[in-house]
């Protein structure tokens, strides 16, 4: 803790425009709280490839994982291959299923990036090797964010292993982990979590899934237990409320919260979607969880109570009070959903976005096409600021809407490149990973 003081104060006092509000850090995968909000005067609402970008970097190699930022360094993560890997194409589609692994060697890289200039600081190789699972065309070998407390930065790649180093790229420890086959060969996905001295890996696959909880400073496991669930690629969420601190975990199965010694607190038997990604998190003494793949008739939002104990049931249009309100058919694929003040923003793989009262669920506006006439597919998450929403396509376009119960679209950003991974955002900066660079984009 002194230590981060130490850099705060640093960081403050060289960045004098700097306000108490501002976002400094973005320690994991959609930030603080998991929820993709932040504050910033410099953050940006216009750029392109050349407007209001600070820098723009190669970054060699495939993967999804978004930006992590912390005090002067910017972390991300890549599988690199010694040969040709098949085209990635844009869009929802089906029919992209990996049938082998890749037959070409991989090495599994971390990178480090000054938060100021974009310079590399350093890179460490995890691993290397063959990839020993199959992967979706639009999935790669590199799709987890890591996530950091200022000391170090843990690295997860589900078949490989976790890794931990220092900010200046030491290796604290690293334990390898056993590759699982996943549904349709689709590979991993979830993010790691960290909440106090604990990391917590998720991991469901087709073989044997669990949940482990790491000591962060030694990487030896405090917990693990084996859950009966198939393939789910939803990150953990840390959901601390009023009543204690729980680790939420939804399912295609059932949605589960443990407590930090692993008990199961409770769990929801609703009608989730077949398949589910999106990560829950917090937002008005409310959890919210989501699950809504597009082939499904099913697409719930949840947003759930603290205190809940045992089963919560919710088949067959059963009531619960740990169940503030649930919208049956509302939730996206690939995106999370985003609260932002008083209301929750959804978007939608194949091109829509619609808008619902955080605290009661109740329409604010339906599914809204974000390009008339045309389906644009979404994969990263969108974020606001700045009493903005974005929402940023795989075309590369970011669509700028004005916060609020009005639809209004107010510009689109482009880039012209392909884009999968939710950005990160700190000190009035936003950073966006392309399939092939990361941009520092600030006003």
């Amino acid at each position: 803790m002194k230590r981060y003081l130490v850099v705060l104060g640093t960081l403050v006092t060289a960045m004098g425009g700097l306000q108490a509000e501002d976002t400094l850090n973005w320690p994991q995968f959609r930030g603080p709280g998991a929820r993709g909000v932040a504050a910033g005067k410099s953050l940006p609402s216009t750029w392109s490839k050349t407007k209001n970008v600070k820098w723009s970097v190669p970054v060699p190699g495939r993967g999804w994982s978004s930006p992590v930022i912390w005090a002067d360094k910017v972390f991300l993560t890549s599988a690199v291959s010694a040969g040709k890997e098949k085209a990635v194409k844009k869009g929802l589609y089906f029919g992209g299923n990996g049938r082998a692994p890749s037959p070409n060697r991989h090495r599994w890289m971390i990178y480090c990036f000054s938060f100021k200039s974009g310079k590399k600081l350093w890179e460490r190789e995890a691993d290397a090797g063959k990839p020993l699972t199959p992967r979706h065309i639009k999935n790669n070998y590199a799709p987890e964010t890591q996530v950091t407390d200022g000391e170090l930065v843990y690295t997860y790649f589900a078949d490989q292993g976790l890794f931990a180093h220092d900010l200046n790229g030491g290796l604290k420890w690293k334990r390898t982990t056993k590759a699982s086959r996943t549904r349709y060969n689709w590979g991993s996905a979830a993010s790691p979590a960290l909440h106090g001295d604990s990391i917590y890996i998720l991991n469901d696959n087709e073989e044997s899934s669990f949940i482990e909880a790491i000591d962060k400073k030694t990487g030896k496991t405090s917990w693990r237990k084996d859950r009966d669930e198939k393939s789910n690629w939803s990150t953990p969420f840390v959901w601390k409320n009023p009543l204690r601190t729980e680790i939420i975990t939804p399912g295609t199965g059932k949605t589960r919260s443990y407590g930090l010694d692993g008990e199961l607190l409770w769990e929801l038997v609703a009608d989730m979607s077949s398949i589910t990604i999106a990560t829950p998190f917090t937002a008005h003494g409310l959890l919210y969880v989501t699950s809504g793949y597009v082939g499904d008739g099913r697409k719930p939002i949840y947003a759930i109570r603290p205190g809940g104990k045992g089963t919560i049931n919710l088949k067959e249009g059963a009531v619960d009070k740990s169940i503030a309100w649930h919208q049956p058919k509302a939730a996206p694929y690939n995106p999370s959903t985003l609260v932002y003040k008083d209301l929750l923003y959804v978007l939608y793989d194949f091109g829509f976005f619609a808008c619902f009262d955080a605290k009661t669920g109740a329409e604010v506006y339906g599914k809204v096409r974000v390009r008339e006439r045309e389906r644009t597919p979404f994969t990263a998450s969108p974020w606001a600021y700045g009493d903005k929403v974005f929402c940023l396509s795989e075309d590369g376009d970011c669509f700028v809407y004005k916060a609020g119960r009005k639809h209004e679209l107010l510009r689109v950003n482009k880039l012209d490149e392909l884009c999968m991974a939710t950005p990160g955002m700190a000190r009035g900066s936003l950073f966006i990973r392309t399939a092939s660079r990361l941009y520092r984009i600030s006003e």
